[in-house]
C-alpha cells in the first residue's frame, strides 16, 4: 500500500486490528489514540473517530518514537 495522507482508518485496517493505547483514559481531556500493527508499518488514529483519518508510518519509525518517549528524550 502506498502511504496516502487521505486514507481513512478503515481503509488502513479493519476494525478488529485497532487497539486503544493503554495511556488513553477518560482523564486526559479526550486525547485517545488507537494503533493498528500491520506488516512493516503502524496505523495511528483518533479513537473517537473510528473511520476518520489515519496516519501510517513505517514500523521502524514508530519504534524509534516509542523508544524516545520511554527514554525521556522526547518528553
Amino acid at each position: 500500500m502506498t502511504i496516502n495522507a487521505y486514507l481513512t482508518a478503515l481503509e488502513v485496517a479493519d476494525e478488529t486490528s485497532w487497539f486503544k493505547s493503554s495511556y488513553s483514559t477518560q482523564d486526559n481531556g479526550g486525547g485517545c489514540v488507537s494503533i493498528a500493527v500491520l506488516p512493516g508499518r503502524v496505523g495511528i488514529r483518533d479513537s473517537k473517530q473510528k473511520n476518520g483519518p489515519a496516519f501510517v508510518t513505517p514500523a521502524s519509525a514508530w519504534a524509534s518514537f516509542t523508544d524516545g518517549l520511554r527514554s525521556g528524550r522526547l518528553g
